[in-house]
């Protein structure tokens, strides 16, 4: 379970839902009043549009003739709790981004072998670094999951590691101590510098790096507990804050960004509405699951009525998860270089791929 204001959580049985035939739109299209993109026409200024935009009928064919790696009982263990999603939907939506982060990486080994074979450097490769972000509640710890596993099937079946940066949060004595506690989430409740040597450490090659490890149900770092990661082939990132610049405690810019260490960037978009409603019906669901267990940090949400419930999710959700979406997630979606764009009911209804 995790909370962070927000709320994410243990994998649970993922639902399938009904999907509306796909369209085809072209790159440039606006949004909707849904929060996904509509059709445009012929005049429209695609031409400048930094995205190639594919619906979901061409983004499947990008991987016709691939076998699915995993089965239904191996996806819901992936699939965290609330998010609605179906082999279906894997097919369609993530195998075809496997294959593509697949080539990048396969590019990103011959380019290194080429630049060491021109400057005579016998330097180990590095991991290939994929960042995930996108607010909570919208699905990106399942597809950091999934992309996990689907990459390690490929067939040069490499090591893929993931690393969550929910243990790069500060401790809530250090939180309550400084006032943030109810900020958990915002780029000021992570321990960045830590975040940032973690990262340079994995790219510069170190044989072993280790990580914080975060305990959901207790909703606080592990003392002690470290995450080893030693020189994985594939290294997949997800967080709130992936994408971020963050700024010094004097506010200005510093001199290394997160996004320096990524080699790719996957963005799991949706509108503000869907989230928050989304967020709402995980809250309901973890009042009657989680929140139960005696031990857990929130268990005192567990004799909440259902109105109870809902009125104290909508009023985590103004107070911290929405503003810190609108300010702090949202404007980083742009530095992404794919966006996942959910529709209502969890599908990814459009894939936005920057253009090279």
């Amino acid at each position: 379970m995790r909370f962070r204001g927000g709320l994410d959580q243990p994998p649970t049985r993922a639902a399938a839902g009904a999907r509306p035939p796909a369209r085809v739109t072209r790159p440039g299209a606006r949004p909707g009043a849904d929060g996904t993109m509509v059709r445009v026409t012929a005049g429209t200024r695609s031409s400048i549009s930094p995205y190639a935009v594919f619906d979901r009928t061409s983004w499947r064919a990008l991987a016709a003739g691939s076998q699915l790696p995993l089965d239904e009982a191996e996806l819901r263990s992936l699939a965290t709790f609330g998010d609605r999603i179906d082999l279906d939907e894997v097919a369609t939506v993530y195998l075809p981004l496997a294959r593509l982060l697949s080539l990048h990486v396969t590019a990103s080994r011959r380019l290194w072998a080429a630049q060491s074979e021109f400057l005579g450097d016998s330097t180990d490769k590095v991991p290939f670094v994929i960042a995930v972000a996108g607010s909570v509640a919208v699905g990106k710890s399942t597809t950091a999951r999934l992309l996990q596993t689907l990459l390690a099937a490929t067939p040069d079946a490499p090591r893929v590691d993931l690393v969550t940066t929910d243990g790069f949060l500060l401790p809530n004595a250090t939180l309550e101590a400084r006032g943030l506690l109810g900020r958990k989430g915002f780029p000021e409740s992570y321990d960045r510098r830590a975040l940032l040597k973690f990262l340079a450490d994995v790219k510069s090659g170190r044989e072993e790096v280790f990580a914080p490890v975060y305990d959901h149900q207790a909703y606080d770092i592990v003392p002690e507990a470290r995450q080893a990661v030693d020189r994985p082939d594939i290294l997949v990132v997800e967080g709130l804050n992936v994408l971020q610049a963050g700024r010094r405690a004097d506010g200005t810019a510093p001199e290394v960004f997160l996004s320096d260490f990524f080699d790719f960037s996957v963005y799991v978009d949706a509108s503000e509405a869907d989230i928050q409603r989304w967020y709402v019906e995980r809250f309901l669901a973890l009042r009657r699951t989680a929140f139960r267990d005696t031990t857990a940090y929130f268990h005192r949400f567990a004799d909440l009525t259902d109105d109870q419930a809902r009125e104290t999710a909508l009023g985590i959700w103004a107070a911290v998860n929405g503003p810190n979406l609108r300010s702090n997630i949202a404007p980083t979606r742009s530095r992404a270089r794919l966006v996942l764009q959910k529709a209502a009911d969890h599908s990814v209804r459009r894939v936005l791929l920057r253009k090279l």
